[in-house]
């Protein structure tokens, strides 16, 4: 029986969003994202965060500086008890059109395969267009978090639910799904 997933997008989802971050100290997760991780861990869902991370290919940081900042974010879920099962990035520039820079959905076919994921029983929650569209292609549920810098007020048409933070949307999932207390 293939797996359920929760796919999370990073920057302005579940972390603040810094223009291309590049230090590990820059790097800073929402308040309610380690015990909303936690929640999903805890119902069996897959937490899979999936990232557009362009500022590897515009030589802004590295792939070695990228992974330092996801060791911090690793280490402070750890810390509150949540895990993420994978993490996939798109290193590319947007201009190179490679098939996993969302709004493509190489990188979630990829989860799919190597997590026994059934993307139709799947969410995808995101801050922008991008994440929304990718998660719809991929035949996933949507939900927008409207955290990062250019959704605070306004509501993608196209998702399936929107809600102003992580745990709210985490809630939505497991009401929707029977899981919730």
């Amino acid at each position: 029986m293939a797996n359920r997933a929760v796919f999370l997008d990073r920057d302005g989802t579940i972390a603040r969003d810094v223009h291309y971050c590049r230090r590990p100290e820059d790097f800073k997760l929402f308040k309610d994202v380690p015990i909303s991780i936690k929640m999903l861990n805890e119902n069996g869902y897959k937490t899979v965060l999936v990232t557009n991370q362009s500022g590897i290919a515009r030589g802004y940081f590295t792939e070695d500086t990228l992974a330092r900042i996801h060791q911090k974010m690793i280490d402070e879920l750890a810390a509150a008890g949540a895990s993420l099962d994978a993490i996939y990035y798109c290193p590319h520039h947007p201009d190179e059109g490679c098939d996993c820079r969302k709004p493509r959905t190489a990188l979630f076919r990829q989860a799919a395969k190597e997590l026994d994921i059934d993307l139709g029983l799947s969410y995808m929650i995101g801050d922008t267009e991008k994440d929304i569209h990718a998660g719809k292609k991929t035949g996933c549920k949507t939900i927008q978090v409207t955290t990062g810098p250019k959704t605070e007020s306004e509501a993608i048409d196209t998702s399936d639910y929107s809600t102003n933070n992580l745990k709210n949307a985490i809630r939505w999932i497991l009401l929707k799904t029977g899981k919730a207390d």
